[in-house]
C-alpha cells in the first residue's frame, strides 16, 4: 500500500491524467493523521531523467511553475487556501516530496476531527472554482514544452509576430530565460523579464474576469477581451530600468497610439477604439497622472509572490486594480 495514498478528483474538460495538467487530490500523510485537499500539478512527467529528475531540479520547478497558476486564482478566496502540504516526507519516496512543492493552493483537514459533511462539500467546491481558474490560464505558461539543453539562437515572442496572421485567439507568452538574438552589429544577449511581465498580468487580468490573448496579433503585446464589451483593451508591457522611467513611458505612449492607428483606425471594416492600458515593471509616480491626461491607464506590480498590482485611478475602474 503507498506510503501516502491520496484520492483524485477532476474534470474531463481540464484533465484526466495525474501525470501532468491540473488536478485535486485528497492527500493523506503518512502517519494518516491529516488529509490535505490540495490543487496539484502533476509531476510524473516532470521527473523523468530527460527532464528535471526527482530531486531538488523537480522541487524549484514545480514551485516556479505554480507561481502563474496562483496569480490567477481570486485573490480573497485563495486567501483561505494557503495551509500547504506536509506529509512527513523526509522518510518517504521521492513522490510524496513532489506533492508537498506541487501544491497550488491546500487545505489541511485534522482526521480526528473532520469538518461536517457540508463544510467539506462547500471546500470541495471552492477547489473546483480554484482549478477552474487555474484550468483558464494553463496556457499562459511560457515553458508549454520542457526546456532542451540548447539555447536557441532567435527568439520572436507570442503577438510580436507577422501583423498578417488573420483572426487573434488565445495566449501564449514567451519564456522568461534568458536567450540569444540576431542582431545588426553582432549577437547580444537579452532577458525575457519583458515576457513575464506580460506572462504575469495575463495571469492578473484573467483572475479579474479578462480575455488575454497575444496570438496572431501582430506586434501588440496583448489585448484583452471582457465579456458584454465590444471593446478590446489593448496592452503595452514595458520594463523600466534604474532611472528610466521617463524613457519606458514615452515608448509606451508611441507604441499604444501607433498600435491604435495601424490596427483599429486603418484596420478594414470599422473598429472602435481600443482602452488604452500600459504596463510597467515598477511604480511610475507622477507619470501615473501624466498618462490618464492621454487617455492611457497604468499598471504596475507591488509584490513579488503572489504579485499584486497597482495602478491609475482608470485601471480601478476597470477592475484591474483594488480600490485603496
Amino acid at each position: 500500500m503507498a506510503r501516502v495514498p491520496w484520492i483524485g478528483v477532476f474534470r474531463e474538460d481540464v484533465n484526466t491524467d495525474p501525470k501532468k495538467g491540473l488536478y485535486l487530490a485528497y492527500l493523506f500523510d503518512a502517519d494518516r493523521k491529516t488529509v490535505t485537499l490540495s490543487l496539484q500539478q502533476g509531476v510524473s512527467d516532470a521527473a523523468k531523467p530527460q527532464h528535471y529528475g526527482t530531486g531538488r531540479k523537480l522541487h524549484d520547478y514545480l514551485v516556479k511553475r505554480g507561481t502563474p497558476y496562483r496569480l490567477a486564482l481570486p485573490p480573497r478566496l485563495a486567501s483561505d487556501w494557503q495551509d500547504g502540504v506536509s506529509l512527513d516526507s523526509a522518510s518517504l519516496g521521492w513522490r510524496p516530496r513532489a506533492y508537498e512543492h506541487a501544491d497550488i493552493a491546500a487545505r489541511r483537514y485534522v482526521l480526528a476531527s473532520l469538518p461536517s459533511e457540508e463544510e467539506l462539500a462547500q471546500h470541495l467546491a471552492e477547489a473546483v472554482v480554484l482549478l477552474s481558474h487555474a484550468a483558464a490560464v494553463d496556457r499562459c505558461f511560457a515553458d508549454v514544452e520542457f526546456p532542451t539543453a540548447e539555447e536557441p539562437t532567435s527568439f520572436y515572442a507570442g503577438g510580436h509576430t507577422s501583423p498578417d496572421e488573420g483572426e487573434p485567439g488565445t495566449f501564449l507568452p514567451g519564456s522568461s530565460d534568458g536567450y540569444w538574438v540576431d542582431v545588426q552589429g553582432g549577437r547580444q544577449r537579452r532577458t525575457r523579464d519583458h515576457e513575464r511581465l506580460v506572462s504575469e498580468f495575463a495571469a492578473h487580468a484573467a483572475a479579474c474576469s479578462y480575455e488575454p490573448i497575444n496570438r496572431s496579433i501582430g506586434h501588440r503585446d496583448l489585448i484583452l477581451r471582457a465579456e458584454g464589451s465590444s471593446i478590446e483593451w489593448l496592452v503595452e508591457a514595458k520594463q523600466i530600468s534604474l532611472g528610466g522611467h521617463r524613457a519606458s513611458v514615452r515608448e509606451a505612449v508611441a507604441q499604444l497610439f501607433e498600435y491604435r492607428h495601424q490596427y483599429y483606425r486603418l484596420a478594414a471594416g470599422a473598429r472602435e477604439d481600443p482602452h488604452l492600458l500600459a504596463v510597467f515593471s515598477a511604480p511610475i509616480g507622477a507619470f501615473g497622472p501624466y498618462l490618464e491626461t492621454l487617455g492611457i491607464a497604468a499598471v504596475w506590480p507591488t509584490g513579488d509572490d503572489p504579485v499584486s498590482w497597482g495602478g491609475t485611478h482608470t485601471a480601478i475602474a476597470w477592475g484591474l486594480v483594488p480600490d485603496a
